[in-house]
């Protein structure tokens, strides 16, 4: 399975939550998609010269439906926004390399999810729910806005933290962790910088494996540009240098495998 460029179509696109937009895409490429993994959408704005990385949040192989669910930040995801049902749109995918399943299985997996890291989590909930002892997810919003929590609270016993207490947990998701007392034996997670720092702490101090996902802002998608590196605790075997490219060498990593 290699990455292509394909003339895709929107299905559908609501307003889930303030600034939040929830996507369903009628492509091939959801056949080949992995929770972890991102599509490049290109905005027909000539004037917008990049495509915009979006992480997938749903695949469905039977019917090539792809979900992405994002938040209106830019020119780019502005445009996206305004996008109905029928609209054609170009897309490169799928890309990056996701989480890998295999080290959930028969294992207690903890999900984390902040922010706009929240929708990867969906997948990898569904996926892991087949072959996992358990999945537990805890999630971090800003406030009570929440988007995606239904789909999470079917897949995974589900924690909520909120940054101004309004629902469950206030804090974060490592104050949800303590609060509940929460452990796992593995952690998947994506989210802001900040909070993968106290998960790859949190993950070394309990000696758990984890596994993150980097929300570096990406400009090609494709590990040409280099705009995306990364510094790694081991040294690369083409560049012999401590980097890597979140794009094409992740977006997920092992979290001891990373210097945040």
């Amino acid at each position: 399975m290699g990455k292509r460029k394909e003339r895709a179509l929107v299905d559908s696109q609501t307003c889930i939550a303030p600034g939040i937009y929830d996507m369903w895409i009628k492509t091939g490429l959801a056949k080949e998609a992995r929770p972890g993994q991102f599509i490049n959408i290109y905005p027909k704005d000539r004037s917008t010269l990049l495509p915009r990385p979006i992480s997938i949040c749903e695949a469905d192989g039977m019917r090539d439906l792809l979900r992405v669910v994002y938040r209106q930040a830019g020119k780019g995801t502005e445009e996206f926004s305004h996008y109905h049902a029928g609209a054609h749109i170009d897309v490169l995918g799928t890309l990056g390399n996701g989480f890998p399943l295999e080290k959930g299985k028969g294992k207690r997996c903890i999900l984390m999810g902040g922010g706009i890291g929240i929708p990867p989590m969906v997948q990898l909930a569904k996926e892991l729910k087949k072959e996992a002892e358990e999945v537990i997810v805890v999630v971090g919003y800003r406030d009570a806005d929440l988007f995606l929590d239904e789909e999470l609270r079917q897949n995974g016993k589900l924690y909520i933290a909120t940054e101004d207490g309004s629902v469950e947990t206030k804090g974060n998701v490592m104050d949800a962790i303590a609060e509940n007392g929460l452990d796992g034996d593995v952690i998947f997670a994506c989210g802001p910088m900040p909070m993968l720092r106290a998960i790859k702490k949190y993950a070394e101090e309990k000696q758990i494996e984890a596994y993150i996902s980097l929300e570096e802002r990406m400009a090609c998608g494709v590990g040409a540009c280099l705009g995306c590196v990364c510094k790694t605790t081991k040294k690369d075997g083409h560049s012999h240098v401590n980097n890597a490219r979140v794009c094409t060498d992740g977006p997920v990593f092992e979290a001891k495998e990373v210097t945040l």
